[in-house]
């Protein structure tokens, strides 16, 4: 059912670059570890990127939109048609990632991965399967060979943003539902019930949730997928935006390109990535920790650590983009500061 490259190996941290970054760190004008994570991140991207001058100068942004069928189960406070009025205000520069790429000098794409829009749409790259999703509640969301080109659509993306040398990647999505569905499908990863992982979404209430987490429950239930292969889940009640990002993380890693990890759907679509290729894992850099409920249990299970929380639940790519000065601080602090020897400060007795 998968394609070969999915399971591919991504390239191993370089140990040289990687101990060439800590002995540089150990030098450098400051006591040990007085900048705390941002020295350990300028040491994971100088392994990740085979380089002793980590950087995060050139990071484009790609935003994957789809439907969910699961939209008709009354699971979101917003109706469907904001999936592709946002595709429109993310083209014409209006959307919160829009200013943040202006902001941060990034180049934006968008892609349809899966949305109903039913013709294609300026500024907006259109590569998918269907028109949506199938309601997860009745009948599986994608068939197999749907899953594979959601998967080959996020490769896609990879690839043409690789033309221009990313240092990193940040990834977003847009899509009415997709809260529902990355909550159904971390449910399935990580043997939980709903009410553990299903949050408010773009705003819904305590009895919506509430509703959420049972037309979830049903759901998993209803499939069996429990415990399932990463991709049976994903056929199951997945998104195609979702499988899209999955697919673009693994892509990435086996170009050797670190990804700065959005939010609770992108986390969720990570830990998918992760199941299907492990190897990718030290490709993740977490950005932030959402407001959404289930998003510090990913996090968790990715087994990483965000570099900040200020309860952001937007999605888009947008808590990525936040987070990027700090990457690119955590950068310029190791290449640029001098060490104890080029500023004759003297160092510590050793």
């Amino acid at each position: 059912m998968l394609p070969e490259w999915i399971t591919r190996n991504c390239p191993a941290i370089s140990a040289l670059h990687r101990e060439a970054a800590v002995l540089r760190q150990a030098q450098l004008t400051k006591p040990t570890g007085a900048l705390g994570r941002l020295e350990q991140l300028a040491i994971e991207l100088a392994g990740l990127q085979a380089t002793e001058q980590p950087r995060a100068a050139r990071v484009p942004i790609i935003v994957f939109a789809g439907d969910h069928g699961i939209v008709a189960q009354g699971v979101s406070a917003y109706p469907q048609e904001v999936t592709i009025a946002m595709m429109a205000n993310f083209a014409s520069g209006g959307a919160a990632i829009s200013v943040l790429a202006r902001e941060l000098g990034s180049s934006l794409e968008v892609v349809d991965a899966g949305t109903l829009a039913q013709q294609e749409m300026a500024g907006i790259v259109t590569d998918k399967p269907r028109h949506g999703t199938r309601d997860f509640s009745v009948e599986a969301a994608l068939t197999p060979a749907e899953l594979v080109f959601a998967f080959e659509a996020g490769q896609r993306a990879v690839a043409r943003a690789e033309a221009n040398q990313p240092d990193l990647l940040i990834f977003g999505e847009m899509g009415i539902g997709n809260t529902t569905a990355s909550a159904a499908i971390a449910a399935g990863l990580l043997g939980i019930s709903a009410e553990e992982i299903a949050g408010g979404g773009t705003g819904v209430d305590a009895a919506g949730r509430a509703h959420k987490a049972r037309v979830i429950d049903a759901a998993i239930a209803r499939h069996g997928v429990v415990g399932a292969a990463p991709e049976k889940i994903l056929c199951a009640v997945g998104g195609l935006e979702i499988a899209a990002i999955s697919g673009a993380i693994i892509a990435a890693a086996q170009r050797r390109i670190p990804v700065l990890i959005d939010g609770f759907i992108v986390s969720v679509a990570a830990l998918a990535a992760v199941r299907l290729n492990p190897s990718c894992h030290p490709y993740l850099l977490p950005s932030h920790q959402s407001a959404e409920q289930g998003h510090r249990l990913v996090l968790r299970a990715l087994n990483v650590q965000p570099l900040i929380s200020l309860d952001l639940r937007l999605g888009e790519g947008s808590g990525a983009a936040i987070a990027l000065p700090l990457v690119r601080v955590a950068c310029a602090l190791h290449n640029g500061m001098a060490t104890f020897a080029e500023a004759n400060v003297p160092d510590r007795p050793s």
